[in-house]
């Protein structure tokens, strides 16, 4: 499956962001929807994800309050949007998802997209 994400770019401290991540085929099948990011010298970590067969959605514990992920089926589409952004929130932002197949659980990657935050 192939993941392509877009909606990065510049924003002002308190503005806001939408990122979208179109996968190449059916989401529906997915086990898991999500988005990681990396900052500058620290190391990648989960900024939400969808568990559709538990019915969940979990955040980090920085962007909760001020993040949802969404997801359109119809669309092929999982969608971040970012609110009330700091400069912290800086970083690539990755599209995930993981998928079950007889092999098991794999994981998929989309190529990242930049958000920086900044006055």
């Amino acid at each position: 499956v192939q993941l392509v994400e877009s909606g990065g770019g510049l924003v002002q401290p308190g503005g806001s962001l939408r990122l979208s991540c179109v996968a190449s085929r059916n989401i529906t099948t997915f086990s898991v929807l999500g988005w990681y990011r990396q900052a500058p010298g620290k190391q990648r970590e989960l900024v939400a994800r969808i568990i559709p067969r538990l019915g969940t959605t979990d955040y980090g514990d920085s962007v909760k309050g001020r993040f949802t992920v969404s997801r359109d089926n119809a669309r092929n589409t999982i969608y971040l949007d970012m609110d009330k952004l700091t400069v912290e929130d800086t970083a690539v932002y990755s599209c995930n998802v993981i998928i079950s197949d007889r092999s098991g659980f794999r994981p998929y990657w989309g190529q990242g997209t930049q958000g920086t935050v900044s006055s």
